[in-house]
């Protein structure tokens, strides 16, 4: 007979057979790496191969191989392991038996820090995939298990009931802590999932930091949002019970109409419609001369400074008027309450100063600091006892109906409104010379000014640029996309500030951008 060809075979890693669980949890001196090992292995594999033969040649008997796990289609290595789960349990004790109740669909209270470090416990633990094991903390190893407890639930709850514990978000306000979940009633068991969200790894938000339990074992990685397969079914919920301020519907300042959204939700990098809802009470209350355009959802410079200028005219300080809203700031914007944004230093009110001089034309002369005749120069009047309609130079108590003092800066009736008039012109004038400075509009951010940036700000930029005399790098535009010519234009602008190297290298930073609209 022919001799049989035999080739090296090395089972999946997570195989369920009893026989590779037990090789992977002690494993034998053979199945260590290095050369001898793999020598040792293959003479064995020749010596067995030849009895196996022999043996066939007695008793031609067909010989049954054990099965391993069944294999799983459409499974790719490394990226989208299978996630089988358990249903509904209450939590497990050490000795395998239920520990506690459940207690329905109350979630209790926790926060966003303790939900991530909770998660990484697992992760630390290299906890293995099992949907019929659990931990030591008395969940159950599989996805559902997994975020139970990162969520601090009273029991093991499944992909089928897990949102009875959250409130449905969009993806836009996705924060870590919340969880991306997909329930399939056709195959629950088997073709749902559901992820802890541990943030966004970078401002496109295109991928996220994924903590799942999988197999082999809970990991930690880089996911494209929503998910790996059937990322259109994955739902963002948020737990119901946070205690910082953004769990579900419930505000952290009781009575206030618009739950405060936490203060994830503003700052640098920030963009949801929290931030655009933010400047909008900001101008209703005074802000508007912070905006050069907007509000928008993306948090920048205008916002911030709009936000502490209405915490200084609540007589806040330090910490308290930092210009980042905290809860308080938020509850007195979206009530009414407090103190609306004073009008900016040195802007007098003009009819302020001509109600004043109005009060003087009423009594019928004005004052010798004030005063200022027909050709403009200032006279000094007698004011005692003086209730003639125009004024009367040196005589104290003279009532006439004209003044004929003699010369040619005599006061007449139009002289007196000439006067008034005059010193309305002036009010006026020197409000005018006191108006603020142009408002530098904030910074946006480097990441709006990237290839592939389509945004308002990008046209903000190049029409400044062209003011400035740097528009011959545009044949067109400027316009809302970035593009080569904003980039020349931009470097071409820091150049002319002295700057060289990385300084000028066609994105606008902080300074560039303070230092072009200043």
């Amino acid at each position: 007979m022919e001799t049989p060809v035999f080739e090296e075979f090395d089972p999946a890693s997570d195989c369920d057979c009893p026989g590779c669980a037990r090789v992977r949890r002690f494993p034998i001196p053979s199945a260590l790496p290095g050369p001898a090992a793999r020598t040792a292995a293959r003479k064995a594999l020749v010596i067995g191969a030849a009895a196996g033969a022999a043996l066939v040649a007695l008793a031609p008997v067909p010989a049954v191989a054990a099965a391993h796990a069944p294999a799983r289609p459409g499974d790719p290595p490394g990226d989208e392991p299978d996630t089988p789960q358990g249903g509904e349990a209450p939590l497990h004790g050490p000795a395998g038996g239920p520990a506690k109740p459940g207690t329905g669909a109350v979630a209790p209270a926790t926060t966003r820090a303790a939900i991530i470090n909770r998660a990484k416990k697992w992760i630390t633990a290299q906890v293995p995939y099992s949907m019929s094991a659990y931990w030591s903390d008395g969940y159950r190893q599989d996805c559902s298990g997994y975020v139970s407890m990162a969520w601090d639930l009273p029991g093991n709850e499944w992909t089928g009931s897990l949102d009875t514990f959250g409130v449905r978000i969009s993806r836009d306000q996705l924060e870590p802590g919340d969880i991306l979940l997909f329930h399939n009633p056709a195959d629950p068991q088997n073709g749902s999932h559901v992820v802890l969200f541990g943030g966004w790894t970078d401002y496109t938000h295109t991928y996220y930091i994924a903590y799942e339990q999988t197999r082999p074992y809970t990991r930690r990685q880089a996911t494209p949002y929503a998910y790996w397969s059937n990322s259109a079914r994955y739902v963002p919920y948020r737990h119901k019970g946070l205690a910082d301020g953004t769990g579900g519907a419930q505000p952290t300042v009781p009575g206030t109409k618009t739950p405060y959204p936490g203060r994830t939700a503003f700052g640098p990098g920030a963009n949801n419609a929290y931030v655009t809802q933010l400047g909008r009470l900001l101008v209703a209350r005074g802000g508007r001369r912070f905006y050069t355009s907007g509000p928008g959802p993306r948090w920048t410079n205008a916002d911030r400074r709009a936000t502490q200028a209405f915490q200084l005219a609540q007589g806040w300080k330090g910490a308290g008027a930092d210009g980042l809203p905290g809860p308080l700031t938020w509850s007195y914007l979206v009530e009414g309450k407090g103190k609306d944004i004073p009008p900016a230093a040195g802007t007098a009110s003009a009819a302020a100063t001509a109600s004043t001089a109005s009060a003087a034309g009423t009594a019928g002369a004005v004052s010798a600091a004030g005063a200022v005749n027909t050709a403009g120069t200032a006279r000094t009047v007698s004011a005692a006892g003086n209730a003639s309609t125009a004024s009367t130079a040196g005589a104290a108590g003279k009532a006439s109906t004209a003044s004929t003092a003699g010369a040619a800066g005599r006061a007449s009736t139009a002289g007196a409104v000439s006067a008034v008039s005059a010193v309305k012109a002036v009010s006026v004038t020197s409000a005018a010379s006191a108006a603020p400075p142009a408002v530098v509009p904030g910074f946006p951010g480097r990441g709006t000014f990237r290839p592939g940036s389509h945004d308002a700000y990008v046209t903000l930029l190049g029409r400044q640029l062209v003011k400035r005399g740097f528009g011959a790098f545009y044949a067109t535009g400027p316009g809302p996309d970035w593009g080569e010519s904003d980039r020349r234009a931009v470097e071409a602008f820091q150049r002319a500030q002295g700057w060289r190297g990385g300084a000028a290298d066609g994105f606008p930073g902080p300074e560039t951008w303070r230092r072009l609209f200043s």
